[in-house]
């Protein structure tokens, strides 16, 4: 019992000693679990950082399959690798770092816990076998010792490498020693790196190797000798190449810059054990393969790399045929550099390279549509491939964005270049569209691939439209060609094509460039439809699209974004700008250098480059060494070494040669500087190119015919314009002859491409124009081109023109033309009314004689006219009227007859060509006769009948216009002398009229009869009849035929008129006609006459009365009325006796009153010819005649008079001569006209006719005459 309760009692002692142990164990195999992990990771990042040095730092027996690899020369000099070597294999520090947890004090941790953390840390801290990198830039020389085999085996895995990785631009590898040492690294004469970059001996580039100390320096040269001191942070460049020597056999003297203070850029790789220590000098010691190297105060053992003679001269030799491409291989860092475009290509003589073998590789499918553009910053030549993505390409449409002085136009003058360069005019065409300026695609125009180069649409907006008809209209052909040939893209196409599947012609593809799209857009936003219609059919149709602009308008460009492929950001003006493009902020931090820019092909791929330039200065064309070259300079059989060979046999006479034609390109050279000098300085890249590139392949499809901008003569649209015997002068060709089609201009049609005559058909119903324009658009010479035309291909028999020229006298210089009968302008109103009066008479008269002789059309007649049957010297006769507002204004009594003409006249050849400034101004039933219409620029557009849009679009340049059909034109020239200048055109058409005018002998056009300004009243015809009361008055206008006053059947007459007009003539023809019809027993005249003027003209025996007052005249009226009141008819008085008036007797009485507003009283007094008044209406009857006279000055009050209005009612004529617009219209339907002496109105209830009266002579008319 006492041993069971002591067991008890020890067994609860021991128990939480168990416990802790138990818990202690646990945790200690947590612990080493956790670091079994760590183990884990450790091993994993050491195999990592083995692996990633051993891809830096290669094995040197693995140098051989970096040779033609990817990596060859990938080592920069701005990189941090550059001049970096491996020296062998050695434990390093690891990559990953060993951070000790925080731990209780010593006596507190667990033993075996701590130890295994000491032994992880000591175990992973470094890692074994990692390749010692060594930078030789920063020693100025380099000591091997210890074994020499060794050594040398090292200093050649050191020279493979600097070899592989470096390119041999930018590093140079000499050889110093004596002849055994040079046997050692003959292998060195294989690499391009020991080539001397200039001197040449019979072995070819002399190897850089020497046996003296002076002779190496001579032979590297003052690039070496006048470098300064070694400087550890400088950096090797083309100019300046890193330079490594190799001294074995030779001692380097101790007074030289390669010992001590070291030359920049240059380590010497000493295998002779004399150089000086110091603190730029790396000693290793190499032993047993294992090599001493300083790290730090410590010395550290590795395995030593080695390179055995046979690998080193296997390497060299495969590095060999290898040289630097480009410009890629020669910058230091290619985003910092500026390259130009010809050596990205390869070409070194731009000015006389190969282009068909330049164009040749494109052929291929896979390698179409690809440019290079520029580099990216690991100096991989960036290309952009325009196919779409199913072909393997980027595109095929894409956009370019870049802010100002970011290089935009010089990449887009970049990518061009090089399209043309590598791409046949018959793999690419190209449309260039500058919305603002033209300088980013200037001269472009001259390559051969240039469909179209437009630029300056800002400044001529209505271009924009042409510019979209004109790719709509490609994109069409495009698509039909393609229907046609039965294929459905362009790409099965040029498959089919390249089989040689029937004979398919080239279908270039076609890139679309737009420059400035934005403001494109902005200015005419409807132009996003034709963006569209791209991308939608452009991938099938071969149709590319290059947007390019300073910025980026999102809201205007969203219903394209979706077709764009690939875009290009150069530096954008905002962050935000640059999200939208390439969608990160990193273009809008690009260093502001121009060139700099993004690719983004897809959302992954986001590619940094430097764009190439054309627009720098051409590079030289090779020099005179390698046109020796070129010339065969004699070479012989060399054995190639290290040691340096002289001239071989032939060379003086080659040499000789070369100097010769070293001479002769010299000359060339000065007489093509001068031409440059001459024509403004040296030739750009880009220019260089285009010359070259110019004659190179057929000419592509002109998409943009040059915009309609020089008038051309009318010479140059009827070619062969010659001397006829019979026709006189014009055009040779007998299908325009007399067809009434004639050549005006010419139409622009960019849908279809073309550009066509403007010609009007005035045969049949389109034989009316109408031609409207503002002010200043050229319808006067338009209207002059039209009658040139027509002269030019009819004769004067078959065509007339008749003139009102209301538009400033531009019609006047046709005058001269035989076809022209007559010219008006606006102040000779009697000729424009002769004219309209003339052709309505000819209207007439067609009428009747096709009535009589049953023609049914106006063909007929002109074939009947032709044959001699007709004898009409009127043919097709046109009306001209320029200027139809003044026409409506200044003689609306015109316009209805001229309406008339234009009604009836098309049947019978009479054409009506009418100019006005808008069409309101003509009216809607003349407007719907005129067939041909022709609209110039309007003052505003929405009075246009072709459309208000299409008229906003015509330019502020004289002659252009719109056809019916919406197409824009340009008007000829009225002249023959194949000029297109405007500031002679007046002198040019008097020139071109004369010449046509001195060619015709035929009859000229009939002229307009006008009245005469003086009619002779002796000219005026009696009347025929003895008992007829008739006198003439004078001619009418209408027929020029005598116009009558008949006393029988209106026995009294009105006269008006101011001054000197020819109203008391009027008086003195009626008194002529008086006394030369009747004798004195016959007639008698009661003459009252205050200004005493009309006294010599009535001969006494006539005269029954004369007075000149007031007074005078009151009693001779009452007297007179008394007289012939008893002659008035009674009751009883027959028929027959009125008719023969027999039943009284005696003279008539002829009262003949001459100012009569002078015998008028004052406003309510009595008229002294008061007592006539009641015998007016029975005058005939019972032989009384009244003639008053009088001044229209108070006109309007006049016809209140009762003699005046009594006369006026009885239906008696009025003769209103010249008188003011401020009298107004006070009898009939006259207006007031200011009218030439002797010429009046005569008035009736019914009409109104002009007459020109007869002029009375002073010498006396016999009395009595019959």
């Amino acid at each position: 019992m006492g041993i069971a309760m002591v067991s008890m009692t020890l067994t609860q002692i021991g128990r939480p000693g168990a416990e802790r142990r138990r818990r202690m164990r646990a945790e200690r195999r947590d612990y080493l679990r956790y670091l079994g992990q760590k183990r884990v990771q450790a091993r994993q990042a050491a195999d990592e950082q083995r692996t990633a040095l051993l891809w830096d730092n290669p094995e040197a027996s693995e140098l051989w399959a970096l040779a033609g690899g990817p990596r060859l020369w990938e080592r920069r000099p701005g990189h941090e690798d550059f001049g970096r070597v491996r020296i062998g294999l050695a434990t390093r520090r690891a990559a990953l770092e060993f951070l000790p947890p925080q731990t209780r004090p010593v006596e507190d941790l667990e033993p075996l816990c701590a130890i295994s953390l000491r032994r992880f840390t000591k175990a992973h801290q470094t890692v074994p076998l990692l390749p010692v990198p060594v930078s030789l830039r920063r020693f100025t020389s380099v000591e091997f010792t210890g074994e020499t085999g060794e050594a040398v085996a090292l200093a050649r895995a050191v020279l493979g490498q600097l070899a592989v990785f470096h390119s041999p631009d930018e590093l140079r590898v000499a050889v110093l020693g004596d002849e055994a040492a040079r046997r050692e690294w003959d292998w060195l004469k294989w690499l391009p790196h020991n080539a001397h970059p200039a001197e040449e001996d019979a072995a070819g580039a002399v190897r850089l190797a020497a046996g003296d100390h002076d002779e190496l320096m001579d032979l590297l040269g003052p690039d070496v000798r006048d470098r300064p001191d070694h400087d550890a942070a400088s950096s090797p460049s083309v100019a300046e190449p890193f330079t490594v020597i190799v001294a074995q056999g030779v001692p380097v003297p101790s007074a030289s810059r390669l010992l001590g203070g070291g030359i920049r850029g240059v380590v010497l790789l000493d295998l002779t054990g004399a150089v000086p220590g110091g603190p730029k000098v790396l000693r290793l010691t190499v032993r047993g393969g294992r090599v001493d190297f300083p790290s730090g105060a410590e010395s550290v053992t590795g395995r030593a790399d080695r390179l055995g003679p046979v690998e080193a001269e296997n390497l060299a030799r495969a590095l060999a045929p290898m040289r630097t491409g480009g410009v890629v291989d020669l910058v230091d860092q290619p985003l910092e550099s500026d390259f130009d475009l010809a050596t990205m290509l390869g070409i070194r003589d731009v000015r006389g390279f190969d282009v068909a073998a330049k164009w040749r590789p494109r052929l291929a499918q896979e390698a179409r549509l690809k440019v290079p553009i520029g580099v990216t910053e690991d100096g991989e030549i960036v290309e952009l491939d325009l196919k779409e993505s199913a072909q393997g390409g980027m595109g095929p449409h894409g956009l370019l964005i870049g802010a100002t002085g970011s290089g935009k136009s010089e990449l887009l003058r970049t990518l061009v270049t090089g399209l043309a360069a590598t791409h046949s005019s018959e793999i690419l065409n190209l449309v260039l569209v500058d919305f603002k300026g033209g300088a980013t695609f200037l001269n472009m125009d001259r390559l051969p691939h240039t469909s179209a180069v437009i630029t300056n649409l800002a400044d001529e907006l209505h271009l924009v439209d042409r510019m979209r008809d004109s790719i709509n209209g490609e994109m069409i052909r495009r698509q039909e060609l393609l229907r046609e040939a039965g294929y459905a893209s362009l790409y099965e196409y040029e498959k089919a094509r390249a089989a040689g599947v029937g004979t398919l012609a080239p279908l270039p593809s076609l890139l679309v460039i737009v420059d400035e799209f934005s403001e494109l857009l902005a200015s005419k936003p409807e132009f996003v439809e034709l963006f569209v219609s791209i991308g939608r059919l452009g991938r099938s149709l071969g149709v590319h699209l290059l947007l390019a602009s300073q910025r980026l308008d999102e809201s205007r460009i969203h219903r394209v974004e979706g077709h764009l492929s690939y875009r290009l950001a150069l530096r954008t003006f905002s962050s935000m700008e640059s999200r939208s493009v390439i969608g990160t902020s990193s273009a809008y931090e690009l260093p502001s250098a121009p060139g700099n820019g993004y690719l983004k092909v897809d959302t992954t791929n986001l590619v940094r480059f430097k764009a190439a330039y054309v627009s720098g200065p051409a590079p030289a064309a090779p020099g005179p060494e390698e046109t020796a070259g070129r010339q065969g300079v004699v070479r012989e059989v060399t054995a190639f070494g290290l040691e340096r060979h002289g001239p071989p046999a032939g060379a003086r006479e080659a040499e000789e040669a070369a100097r010769l034609v070293s001479l002769a390109e010299e000359n060339l050279r000065d007489q093509d500087t001068a031409e440059e000098e001459t024509e403004g300085g040296e030739d750009s890249l880009l220019e260089v190119f285009v010359g070259r590139l110019e004659e190179s392949g057929p000419p592509a499809r002109q998409v943009w015919l040059s915009p309609l901008s020089e008038s051309p003569g009318l010479d140059q649209l009827l070619p062969g314009i010659v001397p006829d015997p019979e026709r006189g002068m014009g055009a040779a060709d007998p299908r325009v002859q007399g067809s009434l089609r004639v050549a005006l201009g010419m139409v622009d049609r960019p849908f279809e491409q073309l550009r066509e005559l403007l010609t009007a058909d005035l045969s049949g119903a389109d034989g009316h124009i109408g031609l409207v324009g503002a002010p200043q658009t050229g319808k006067s010479t338009l209207l002059r081109t039209l009658m040139l035309s027509l002269a030019l291909t009819h004769t004067p028999r078959e065509v007339q023109f008749y003139c009102l020229d209301f538009g400033g006298g531009g019609l006047v210089s046709t005058a001269g033309l035989p076809h022209v009968g007559s010219v008006a302008t606006r102040l000779e109103r009697d000729r424009v009314l002769r004219t309209v009066e003339e052709l309505t008479q000819l209207l007439e008269q067609r009428e009747q004689l096709f009535t009589s002789r049953g023609l049914e059309s106006m063909a007929a007649y002109r074939a009947l006219r032709a044959d001699g049957s007709i004898d009409d010297p009127f043919g097709d006769v046109f009306l001209v009227v320029d200027g139809w507002a003044t026409l409506r204004q200044d003689f609306d009594d015109l316009e209805q007859r001229v309406m008339e003409l234009a009604a009836r006249g098309l049947s019978f050849g009479l054409h009506v060509v009418a100019s006005a400034v808008r069409w309101s101004e003509v009216r809607p039933r003349l407007r719907d006769m005129l067939g041909t219409k022709l609209e110039l620029r309007l003052g505003d557009s929405m009075e246009s009948e072709v459309g208000s849009r299409a008229a906003a679009g015509v330019p502020h340049r004289p002659g252009r216009g719109l056809t019916s059909s919406g197409h824009h034109f340009l008007s000829a020239l009225p002249r023959l002398d194949s000029s297109s200048r405007t500031d002679d055109l007046t002198a040019a058409t008097k020139a071109a009229v004369a010449e046509i005018d001195t060619f015709w002998t035929g009859p000229r056009a009939p002229g307009v009869r006008l009245l005469p300004t003086r009619l002779d009243a002796r000219r005026l015809p009696a009347p025929a009849d003895t008992r007829d009361l008739r006198f003439c008055l004078g001619w009418d206008e209408q027929r020029l035929a005598p116009v009558w006053h008949d006393f029988g059947t209106t026995p009294h007459l009105l006269v008006y008129g101011d001054g000197e007009t020819g109203k008391t003539n009027a008086l003195r023809l009626a008194i002529r006609a008086i006394t030369a019809r009747y004798r004195p027993e016959e007639a008698r005249i009661l003459l009252a006459d205050p200004g005493r003027g009309l006294l010599k003209d009535v001969p006494e025996e006539y005269r029954v009365g004369y007075v000149v007052d007031n007074d005078a005249l009151g009693k001779l009226a009452d007297s007179a009325a008394v007289s012939v009141a008893k002659r008035a008819p009674g009751a009883d008085v027959t028929p027959e006796q009125l008719e023969k008036r027999d039943w009284w007797s005696g003279p008539l009485l002829f009262v003949l009153v001459d100012d009569y507003d002078l015998f008028a009283g004052a406003p309510g007094t009595p008229s002294p010819m008061m007592p006539l008044v009641p015998l007016l209406a029975q005058g005939a009857h019972i032989g009384l005649h009244l003639v008053v006279a009088r001044s229209t000055s108070g006109a309007m009050r006049s016809v209140m008079d009762p003699l005046i209005r009594r006369m006026w009612e009885l239906g008696n004529p009025a003769l209103l001569f010249s008188y003011p617009k401020e009298e107004g219209k006070f009898i009939g339907e006259a207006k007031p006209r200011t009218l030439p002496a002797g010429r009046a109105q005569l008035v009736t209830r019914r009409t109104v006719q002009l007459v020109q009266t007869g002029l009375v002579s002073a010498a006396p008319v016999p009395t009595g005459a019959r």
